[in-house]
């Protein structure tokens, strides 16, 4: 398991953070996922805070993963995985993140404004300055994931993972993005494994949603709000009996659920108080079998409208440049 700190950490809550950091280290959680964005609008701020709770832990005791592409400032070369972005940003994450080099340096999302040679030498110079030890990609369809394997492979650098957003009720990546990543030796860290806290059953049919929660969040609301309709719902609290026979939430359900594919390398974890880290990691202390998987299927399969997961490979997410409408000439 990874613990992730997007959304939940800012300057405001380093305190909860810290306390957040020290629960996964109890737990043998030793791998922490952040990124440069993270915090905004104060950007690097979670990477401020995350490097603060880890000050005092032995650095050869944990694994510190992070990511570069997304806006940062408000310049043009403010974002992207143009060099000049990649060698700044480094930097910079490192200076935040109070360490002399990165485990897991990862490219947020594929830049199409910048030639992948571009960005994958300037990785590839990270890794030999011994800034970076390993590269990745997050949220990359699999005909990128080919092409910078193949790059890496010819600067002999390691790629050795993808980051995409993967739970039982978003299955895009199953498709293509899997088999592509097997085939080349390349592990799946994913993020959002209970789909926002939908998959924790808090959100019901018919009910408002709860006050504080991400579906009511600027920035949470945007992600959640997919999964928010009652056939979705409906089918969630359907998975409440699977989990009560397996002695698990429907949390620990849903992240056990995910640890049980072995495409998945890791699953990214957030939490907000320190109790929240402790039962997630209770989900990994074993594998669902396939009378299990298939009832979780089956429960989502809605009466009326059919089955609630997303499976389309083309909903991956869309390349920064195309996104943002951000070239080196325009910002």
């Amino acid at each position: 398991m990874t613990y992730g700190n997007w959304l939940t950490h800012g300057k405001d809550t380093e305190q909860v953070a810290r306390e957040c950091v020290a629960a996964a280290l109890d737990v043998g959680i030793t791998t922490f996922d952040t990124a440069d964005v993270y915090g905004a609008p104060d950007y690097g701020a979670a990477e401020e805070v995350l490097g603060s709770a880890l000050r005092r832990v032995r650095r050869a005791g944990y694994v510190l993963c992070t990511k570069v592409c997304l806006r940062t400032g408000p310049g043009e070369n403010d974002q992207g995985l143009s060099r000049k972005h990649i060698m700044e940003s480094c930097d910079a994450s490192l200076r935040r993140l109070g360490t002399d080099h990165i485990d897991l340096y990862q490219a947020h999302r594929y830049d199409d404004g910048t030639p992948l040679e571009e960005t994958m030498v300037a990785f590839a110079d990270l890794v030999r300055q011994g800034k970076v030890g390993y590269l990745g990609t997050s949220e990359w369809r699999p005909d990128q994931i080919e092409a910078a394997a193949k790059l890496a492979a010819e600067l002999r650098v390691p790629l050795i993972s993808n980051q995409p957003q993967y739970s039982m009720l978003w299955r895009v990546i199953e498709a293509e993005v899997v088999p592509t990543c097997e085939r080349l030796g390349i592990g799946q860290i994913v993020w959002s494994p209970v789909a926002q806290g939908v998959l924790t059953g808090k959100y019901r049919p018919g009910q408002p949603m709860p006050e504080g929660s991400r579906a009511t969040q600027d920035r949470g609301g945007r992600f959640v709000g997919r999964y928010l309709g009652d056939a979705v719902l409906s089918a969630v609290q359907r998975l409440a009996p699977i989990a009560a026979e397996q002695g698990l939430t429907l949390a620990q359900l849903a992240i056990r659920w995910v640890l049980t594919n072995p495409a998945v390398s890791s699953a990214i974890l957030g939490a907000s108080r320190p109790e929240q880290v402790r039962d997630n990691a209770a989900a990994a202390g074993g594998v669902l079998d396939a009378d299990t998987m298939a009832r979780i299927d089956a429960a989502l399969l809605d009466p009326e409208f059919g089955d609630v997961i997303e499976r389309d490979p083309g909903k991956i997410a869309t390349p920064f440049a195309v996104r943002t409408g951000w070239s080196r000439t325009t910002d």
